[in-house]
Parts: C-alpha cells; structure tokens; sequence
C-alpha cells in the first residue's frame, strides 16, 4: 500500500498515491473511495475537499502514473549508448512483472476505456514511448547501414506489443519466465540495430 515516506505528507498527495496502488492492483470498478481513504490515512471530508469525486481523483492518478512511466522510458531511451543498448536497457530494465503494467492494465479495465478523459493519459503515453522508440529504432537503422532496415513505427508497436504481452502472459502463468523469454526473443529479432563489428 501507498506510504507517506513515499511522498510528502500532504493529504491530496497521499490520497493521489493510494488510488495509483488500487487502481493497478483493483482496477478501477475495484476502487471504492473508501478503501483510498483507508489507504490514505484520510477523511472523508478530506478527499472531497481535494477532490470532486471518485473519477477526479482517479484521472489524478492515471495523470501521475503516466507521466512517471514516460520519465522512466525517457530516462532509458533517451539516454546513452547505442540504440540497440538502449533498447535493449529498456527491455531489460526492473519491472514488477507479475502486478502487470499499471498503465496497460488500465486498457482492460471498461470504465476507463469507456471515459475519453479517463482514458486520454493512457493512450497518449503509450503513443509517447511508441513514438520514442521509433526514433530510437530509426537511428539505429541509419547508422547501421542498408541491411536489414526495420520500420521503425511497426518495430515500435512490436516492442510496445511485447511488452505488454509479456505482462498478461506472466500473469496468467503466475512467472515471470514468459514475460522474460518473450524480451529474449525480440532482442533477438532487433538484432539488426546492435553495432557491427568493426572490419
């Protein structure tokens, strides 16, 4: 569950940061006002003060859970080495694998996916990191040469796709074995953007 020592004390701050924890674990059907407030450590009073209702406080949220996991692929991707290395950082990094992507989730959840706002924070880092990767992907194949080139958009959606996948496929299986296995294999198909060797 959300702790304080995980952010500030600040009543809207806790009660943002323990609906971000039953809206991955619950979803948003599962995730009762009350159960945040016990999460939070708040009144009644106080969420309503911070916020409208249920739906305010969870597009508050998806907000927060977004932007953190555009910062983190962003931290990745947009960072150092080759592309192939940093995708392949990206593939590789620490994951929760068997909670399940706490944004992908949310695309299961018909609540969320029925309410344009609700779902607009979803749709828009997954097109975030999609768009990332593909700049990454089209580096890559410029400064590997002619052979092999990959579309960089349809190789976005395929790590995009992968990963996401790996999730539901370690969660059904109760391992994250299939979730790794899936990573291995597509490491392995981009292995046109790792560097070549020098002649």
């Amino acid at each position: 569950m959300y702790s304080a020592a995980m952010g500030t004390n600040d009543t809207s701050e806790r009660l943002v940061g323990a609906a971000r924890e039953l809206l991955w674990e619950r979803g948003y059907v599962g995730t009762s006002p009350k159960a945040v407030q016990r999460a939070a450590g708040a009144g009644q009073g106080s969420m309503y003060h911070h916020f409208a209702g249920k739906r305010d406080l969870a597009l508050a949220a998806i907000r927060r859970t977004a932007e953190e996991m555009d910062a983190a692929a962003g931290a990745v991707l947009d960072g150092g080495g080759t592309p192939y290395e940093r995708i392949r950082a990206y593939l590789l990094r620490e994951r929760e694998v068997l909670r399940g992507c706490p944004v992908g989730r949310l695309t299961m959840d018909p609540e969320v996916i029925a309410d344009p706002e609700l779902r607009a924070p979803v749709e828009e880092v997954l097109g975030r990191l999609r768009a990332r990767l593909a700049a990454v992907v089209r580096e890559g194949s410029e400064s590997g040469g002619p052979n092999d080139p990959l579309d960089p958009e349809e190789t976005a959606a395929t790590i995009v796709a992968t990963v996401q996948g790996g999730y539901v496929l370690a969660r059904a299986t109760g391992s994250p074995a299939p979730f790794d296995s899936a990573v291995r294999g597509l490491l392995a198909l981009l292995a046109p953007l790792a560097p070549r060797p020098a002649r």
